[in-house]
C-alpha cells in the first residue's frame, strides 16, 4: 500500500496529536471508570468485563512501553523513589476502598472481614505497583544514559 503524501502543516499536525493525545486518555480513564462502575453496581461475572479488561490492558502497557522504549516518563512526576511511594500508595488506597466496597457488597454483614480484605488488597497494589514503577525507574534511568550517549547526526 502506498503511503500518501502528509496534507496538514505544523500547526494543523500539533493540534491532530493534542486531539489524539486527549482522545487516548479518554479512552483509557473512560475504561477504567467503566470497569470499576460494572464491578460495584453489577455482578460480577468476568465474562461480562473480558473485553473493558483486554482492551484496557492493552492500552496500559502500549503506552507504558511505548514510553520507556523512548526514553520518557512523566511530565511532572521524577522517576525516583519518593515519587514511585506517592503513586502506589494511591493505587494502594484506590484498590483497597474498591476491594472493601466489593467484599461488604457480597457479604453486607461482615464489616470487620471486609476492612480486612480491602487492607490485603491494599498491601498486594501496593508491593506491585511499587516494585513495578521502581524496576521500570530503573530500566527508565539505563535507556536515558544509553540515549544520551548516542551521538547525534547533527553532532558528527
Amino acid at each position: 500500500m502506498k503511503k500518501s503524501k502528509n496534507n496538514l502543516d505544523e500547526r494543523q499536525e500539533q493540534t491532530l496529536l493534542r486531539i489524539e493525545h486527549n482522545g487516548c486518555w479518554l479512552a483509557f480513564w473512560g475504561l477504567a471508570a467503566v470497569i470499576v462502575a460494572q464491578r460495584i453496581f453489577f455482578d460480577y461475572d468476568f465474562r461480562n468485563l473480558a473485553g473493558e479488561y483486554i482492551v484496557f490492558a492493552a492500552l496500559a502497557l502500549y503506552i507504558a512501553a511505548g514510553c520507556l522504549r523512548h526514553g520518557i516518563w512523566d511530565r511532572r512526576l521524577k522517576p525516583n523513589t519518593s515519587s514511585n511511594l506517592a503513586v502506589a500508595l494511591t493505587a494502594a488506597l484506590i484498590t483497597g476502598a474498591m476491594g472493601f466496597i466489593f467484599t461488604v457488597k457480597r457479604f453486607p454483614d461482615k464489616i470487620a472481614g471486609s476492612l480486612a480484605s480491602g487492607v490485603v488488597y491494599a498491601g498486594i497494589a501496593f508491593t506491585v505497583c511499587f516494585a513495578v514503577l521502581q524496576l521500570s525507574a530503573d530500566f527508565f534511568r539505563k535507556k536515558q544514559a544509553k540515549l544520551e550517549e548516542e551521538p547525534r547526526e547533527n553532532e558528527e
